[in-house]
């Protein structure tokens, strides 16, 4: 689940200054982010699709993570492990609003977590039932006082786990042909492979089909790039659907709205953005 950090990137909302500094070496293969998150005032997130598996660990209490338009979907959780997924879910969180969020590759699920990405395609777990040596994790973080020891004992949890799940490269090769190329029978032929094989290996490793982890990677570029344009002070709706890959404007929006539930303009409001 993505979450977007709104405020001053330098600053965390523990009050210290907060660097770019990479995970550690042996972590940086396969973790995407490692930060601290800030809810607005009513503790309410809207949790948007992503191509990474996330790992959301509260400051205190818990997590409450329903799905719009799938009844009784709200559960809650201490801390949660997200997979890949194609549509928005709503966050909310309990008795304070700050917490580590941290996304790994499709790759660093298996390295890391000890499963593949597929087993958690389109849900959403307790950190303690997907990885239960990491379950007094929230207890750990929560008695820290400052970011760097928050982020020290996150990054020893996983490094604790050392990778477990092999087939990383052949992995990584696959997910930046399809990265890099428009559709996926362009990808296939950069690979050297059938269609067929392309989207078997997708499906097994990440639990969604190639088409769909592109459709996820464009979601991903269009939201960055209505962030960047929005802290410039000049959002273009037809210029980021352009740089983003999609056919116009409309056909942005219409993607935009079935994904993350509302429209691109609600979306940046709702994030304390303006278009």
């Amino acid at each position: 689940m993505a979450w977007q950090t709104v405020g001053e990137p330098s600053r965390s909302p523990y009050g210290e200054e907060v660097t770019d500094v990479p995970a550690r070496q042996a972590l940086a293969p396969f973790v995407v982010t490692l930060s601290p998150y800030e809810l607005g005032a009513d503790g309410v997130h809207r949790g948007l699709p992503s191509s990474t598996v996330s790992i959301t660990i509260p400051e205190a209490d818990s997590l409450e993570i329903g799905w719009p338009g799938r009844p009784g979907s709200r559960e809650r959780f201490r801390a949660v492990v997200a997979g890949l997924h194609l549509d928005a879910a709503e966050l909310r969180q309990v008795g304070g609003t700050r917490g580590v969020w941290l996304t790994l590759s499709p790759v660093g699920a298996g390295a890391l977590l000890g499963v593949p990405a597929s087993a958690l395609a389109g849900q959403v777990a307790d950190l303690a039932d997907v990885v239960p040596a990491m379950a007094d994790l929230p207890e750990r973080v929560a008695a820290c006082r400052s970011w760097p020891e928050r982020r020290a004992v996150v990054e020893s949890a996983l490094l604790a786990g050392g990778t477990r799940h092999t087939g990383g490269e052949e992995l990584r090769a696959t997910l930046a042909a399809l990265s890099g190329a428009g559709r996926v029978q362009e990808a296939a032929r950069i690979l050297g492979c059938s269609r067929r094989h392309l989207s078997g290996t997708v499906r097994r490793e990440l639990g969604v089909t190639p088409k769909e982890y592109q459709r996820l990677l464009r979601f991903e570029t269009a939201r960055g790039g209505l962030v960047d344009a929005a802290r410039a002070g000049a959002v273009s709706l037809a210029a980021v659907a352009v740089a983003s890959g999609f056919a116009d404007q409309a056909h942005f929006t219409r993607e935009w709205r079935v994904m993350a539930g509302c429209t691109p303009t609600e979306w940046l409001r709702a994030e304390g953005l303006t278009a």
